[in-house]
């Protein structure tokens, strides 16, 4: 696992479910591809993800505005779209700041 500072990876997850769980390598890979497919087209879909104790993934539809080329200044229509957030737990939060 990545503890030291770096990147924790789908390859990392499957090992820790490895680990902790006894399934094998590949069905351990699965079940983490199947978790990260099944978020990902609720996402798709529109739907909001809620893990309890972790956190929440959540979509934003922000309207059109009006941006700025910060180089020329020149005013530029930025078009609706929708955006991604992840709002972390407070028993998320909790633990990052303990550091545990």
């Amino acid at each position: 696992m990545a503890l030291d500072g770096g990147t924790l990876t789908r390859a990392d997850l499957s090992e820790e479910v490895h680990r902790e769980i006894g399934l094998s390598r590949a069905d351990s890979a699965a079940v983490v591809e199947q978790i990260l497919e099944h978020m990902s087209s609720a996402l798709a879909r529109g739907e909001n993800v809620k893990i309890s104790g972790f956190g929440s993934f959540i979509l934003r539809q922000k309207g059109e505005r009006i941006g700025r080329n910060p180089k020329t200044g020149v005013e530029v229509p930025i078009a609706p779209r929708r955006v991604l957030t992840f709002r972390a737990s407070q028993m998320l939060r909790d633990r990052i700041v303990a550091g545990n």
